[in-house]
Order: C-alpha cells, then structure tokens, then sequence
C-alpha cells in the first residue's frame, strides 16, 4: 500500500500506464492532508475519545512515530497544559506545517519536532504514550512498528498504533487501487491476534466507519485537486490533478468498502 509521514495510503496510485505524477510524494501528502491533518480515517470525535482513553493523568509525555503535521499531539497538547510531546517526521514540508500550528494554538514550548526516520529514531527518555497511526509502512510493516514503539515506553505505558485490515477478501482491482498485496493484511481478526500474539495486550480499540473513510478520501483528493486548480501556473499543478484523480479512481473503482483501519490502545506484557 502506498504514501508519506503518517498518511494510510503510502501514495499515488499510478494513473493511466501506470506512470506517476513526477510531482513529489511528500508535497503530494501534504497538501492533501490540509483538510485532514490526521491523516487518517478517524473524524475528531474518535480521536478525541482515544486520546482520553490514553492519557488518563493529563501530564504524560507523548512520542508520534511517523507524526506528519502533528495532528495528534497538537490535540492532546492543547487540553493538557501539564503533557510535552515529541514528532518524528521525514517531510520537511509537514513539519513547517506543525511548527505554524502549534505555534498559532500556544502549544509550540511543549512539542518538540525531529526531521528524522521514525524507524532509527533515538531519546535518551521513555513516553507514557508511544503513537504510530498509519505509519507501519515506514517500519516495515505491523510487527516491525510495535517492535520499535516497545523501545520508546516506559513500563506500564500506553501504545496506540492504528493500522489496515481486510473487510472482505480484497479483488484485483482493490490491490491496484492500494499498490498492496493481499498478504500485507489480515482480516480484523487476524490483526488482534498478530498484536496479541506480539506480547500486546487491547485495552481499547475503534473501527473507522465508511463515514469516516468516506471523509477521509474526500478530503484527500479535493484538497489536492482545490490546490492544483487555486494554482494553474504553477509547475506541479497539472501532476496534482493527475494524482489527486488517479487517486480518487483508485479508492471509488477499487477499495472502498475492502480496507478497512483499526486503531488499537495497547499496553505491553
């Protein structure tokens, strides 16, 4: 499957010949992700109730593996004067996009940003709340993810790693729509067991809706295509189209209704 920092979906399906945009892929994720910064299929409401779920003292310290414009840690700072948090995130373009919020929500002496490979990634302290929400791909896969979270906490701490599955056994079409292969995941199911049997145990979890998917790409493709069409002149306008079209065909004539996307509160055993 395919996208950038903490997007679900790694990139842009290939349009037409199967060639891509020659616009780059980070550019591409972050102006898509504008309308959605989560950047992923989860609406306010599930993020909020997870966080709360997660963060039950108020003054924990938060890591995001992957943090992409910092949605997450820009929400749980701005309720939690007592919290501090720290982003790892490749795109250069997504954290200029952090340090503008979170200086714009007061929060910007509680976040530290790191320009950085979430997978190589060093602290010399643990957190009370390890993120990884559509990032797996960048570690490798699921496993690969928790591995790495698992060196981040401290004892008793929380992970909330959030990550696809099958709904339905998965058609041609909706594994060229994603660039994924039907090994890459199990049905819902088969998830919880992989993490339990990894040495996690759930405490809590939720099942993004087909609104909330439905939201998600929505705002993925218009984003990008309301961008491209404010900017005629400019040199990548053209590609965004291209991409934010290729895009959307790939998610309306292949897996919408397939992929579905789980994200689990976890504590280690």
């Amino acid at each position: 499957m395919r996208g950038s920092g903490a997007a679900l979906i790694r990139a842009t399906p290939a349009g037409p010949g199967g060639t891509l945009p020659a616009m780059d892929r980070r550019v591409i994720s972050s102006l898509a992700h504008r309308d959605h910064p989560v950047a992923a299929p989860l609406s306010d409401a599930s993020v909020g109730r997870l966080l709360d779920r997660a963060l039950p003292r108020g003054d924990e310290r938060l890591l995001d593996l992957g943090c992409g414009a910092a949605a997450w840690l820009l929400r749980a700072l701005a309720s939690r004067p007592r919290a501090r948090a720290e982003g790892v995130e490749v795109s250069p373009e997504a954290l200029a996009a952090a340090h503008e919020a979170a200086r714009a929500a007061g929060v910007h002496g509680r976040l530290t940003l790191h320009e950085q490979d979430a997978a190589v990634f060093t602290s010399p302290h643990a957190f009370d709340l390890v993120l990884a929400v559509g990032s797996a791909h960048a570690f490798g896969g699921l496993l690969a993810a928790l591995a790495t979270a698992r060196g981040h906490l401290t004892a008793g701490g929380y992970l909330l790693v959030g990550d696809g599955f099958w709904e339905r056994e998965p058609s041609p079409a909706a594994l060229a729509g994603l660039g994924a292969s039907r090994e890459e995941f199990g049905d819902l199911a088969a998830t919880v067991d992989r993490v339990a049997a990894d040495g996690w145990t759930p405490v809590y979890g939720h099942v993004s809706t087909q609104d909330e998917w439905d939201d998600y790409e929505w705002s993925w493709a218009g984003s990008l295509s309301r961008w491209a069409l404010d900017h005629p002149d400019h040199p990548d306008s053209a590609d965004a189209l291209e991409a934010a079209s290729a895009h959307r065909d790939g998610w309306l004539r292949g897996y919408r209704g397939t992929l579905g996307f789980v994200t689990l509160l976890l504590r280690a055993t």
